[in-house]
């Protein structure tokens, strides 16, 4: 939606609020929440626990009467949170012109009430049916322990999110009709994953693509570069045709690949153009965490710290990299995984293959390595952490600081501080296959001239060494039995972080085939071979 429509929503609902902010409307709020006195003199008992099921009927079909009426305040005081609601329900009326509501609850679950929606939406003499699905939660209010609607945006629509609004009107961009690099058209119907993706894209190129507004009810992202999301169409725009890097047929992998998996996310690139072929997500949030996840990427960030000790002299695929039990780097002892045996002769192709910790921590304190060595070799060879990468939508470039103290030895096995995405592992892996960094795009620079990230990429002798350690772990390693079955040119890496209060570490894996590379993250998903790992080599099986 237009720019300026958020502002609307905010201003029409601040001037309902200080025009009825009176004693009246204090009666009200206080008769519906029980905040004014239990009028027996005294206070009445607060209830504690669960809410019984007869409390979470009663309070959803409260809620869900007082918005059918379109009573806003008194819908918004039956949750927990009543300005906020207040705030979204009176824009989904007045800015999203949202009439006729029909709420249809399903059978509860615990405290949980699934419900649909039948509604119309009504626009400058246009009309057109709105329904969906939704679903909220009956808690109790922590002061006064009445069963109140936990309140939360998608409770008024499943893909609303904290500080996004619903706004019926001309369109902010035209529509777009996105497609493959054989002229595939991609719709969000087809590839589920892509529906924030083709919001950005829109958001984007929607003004330079050709084509002409039209009238929709929409959700508007607060998040900088999301891009609305179009619900309703009640006038068509023309789609101008923007022709994207993907591959449909590498995009259906990704996508059942995710499913597979929650909170899931996996990117493929095309080693010889830096050109995204697939992005995919299977998150609850739909967050794009394949682009912009910033997450610590484990053992996959063996491939930068072998590069860097390649690079510097310190050892080389054959050169000596003992895997002993322990190793302690100031004060900090760091371990392997568990059932990994100890090589004291092992090489760094050996240490590599198997994913020893131990090996890289022993070795990062070699001359002439210094605190900033890991990022020196991020930054000037893969081309990440300078924030100037421009594929053409928001994404994340990586984070590798220069860290002193324990830290230091945490980012070399891919802890401590630093952070990555899917795209970028993907994007490490496609310049050690070729040597050459080529900053990772989802559509043309050509077509709006941006300036792509540069690095100078590695030296042969540094790539040829990175590939036949990959190549070693896809055939003999740690990443073995998931990369069977692949024929022609493969690598792999496998990866497991580890996260504060997670019972299980986030899986990482990634990898390439002839001329893809790909990377996935899990989060909770265990080590690399259980989650990640299935998902990329799913993606590498389409060719290459």
């Amino acid at each position: 939606m237009r720019k300026g429509a958020k502002v609307a929503v905010i201003g029409s609902v601040f001037a309902v609020m200080v025009g009825g902010a009176g004693y009246g409307a204090f009666n009200v709020m206080s008769a519906l929440d029980g905040s004014g006195g239990s009028g027996t003199g005294g206070p009445a008992a607060v209830k504690t626990g669960p809410p019984s099921s007869a409390e979470v009927k009663e309070a959803s079909s409260k809620f869900f009467a007082a918005w059918e009426q379109g009573d806003t305040t008194k819908a918004a005081a039956y949750t927990n949170f009543a300005q906020k609601a207040r705030e979204l329900l009176a824009g989904y009326r007045d800015d999203a012109h949202v009439t006729g509501v029909k709420i249809t609850p399903g059978t509860a679950t615990g405290a949980t009430v699934p419900f649909s929606v039948k509604a119309t939406v009504s626009f400058e003499g246009k009309s057109k049916p709105f329904a969906y699905d939704s679903r909220l939660t009956v808690v109790r209010g922590e002061t006064t322990g009445k069963a109140l609607v936990d309140w939360k945006p998608s409770v008024v629509h499943p893909e609303l999110q904290d500080g996004d609004t619903l706004v019926t009107g001309a369109s902010a961009n035209p529509p777009i009709e996105a497609v493959d690099r054989n002229n595939v058209v991609l719709t969000k119907e087809k590839y589920p994953s892509l529906g924030p993706i083709l919001d950005a894209l829109r958001e984007k190129y929607g003004d330079t693509a050709g084509g002409t507004a039209g009238v929709e009810l929409a959700i508007h992202h607060a998040a900088e570069g999301a891009g609305d999301t179009a619900l309703v169409t009640l006038t068509k725009g023309k789609a101008g045709k923007l022709h994207t890097t993907l591959s449909a047929s590498v995009q259906a992998a990704a996508e059942k690949a995710v499913a597979r998996y929650a909170e899931s996310s996996v990117v493929a690139v095309q080693p010889s153009s830096g050109e995204v072929l697939a992005v995919a997500n299977h998150r609850v949030d739909g967050f794009n965490a394949a682009f912009q996840g910033t997450l610590a990427p484990g053992s996959t960030m063996k491939i930068i710290t072998s590069a860097m000790l390649i690079d510097n002299g310190v050892t080389t695929m054959n050169g000596s990299a003992p895997c002993p039990q322990t190793a302690t780097w100031q004060s900090e002892t760091f371990h392997n995984l568990t059932g990994l045996a100890p090589n004291e002769k092992a090489s760094l192709a050996n240490s590599f293959m198997r994913s020893c910790n131990t090996a890289f921590v022993k070795l990062i304190d070699e001359k002439p390595l210094t605190d900033e060595s890991l990022t020196t070799e991020a930054q000037t060879r893969f081309g990440l952490g300078q924030n100037n990468w421009k594929t053409g939508i928001p994404s994340f470039d990586g984070r590798v600081p220069a860290s002193g103290g324990p830290n230091r030895a945490a980012n070399a096995i891919g802890q401590g501080q630093v952070q990555m995405s899917p795209l970028n592992m993907a994007s490490v892996t496609a310049t050690a296959m070729t040597g050459t960094f080529r900053q990772p795009v989802i559509v043309s620079p050509k077509l709006d001239d941006r300036e792509l990230a540069t690095a100078k990429g590695l030296p042969s002798g540094t790539s040829a060494q990175l590939r036949a350690m990959m190549n070693l772990t896809a055939t003999s390693g740690t990443a073995a039995q998931v990369m069977a079955g692949l024929r022609g040119d493969i690598g792999a890496k496998t990866g497991s972080a580890e996260v504060d209060a997670q019972s299980k570490s986030n899986s990482w894996f990634t990898g390439y085939r002839n001329n893809i590379a790909a990377a996935a993250m899990t989060q909770q998903g265990g080590h690399g071979v259980d989650a990640a790992g299935p998902i990329v080599a799913a993606v590498l099986r389409t060719g290459g």
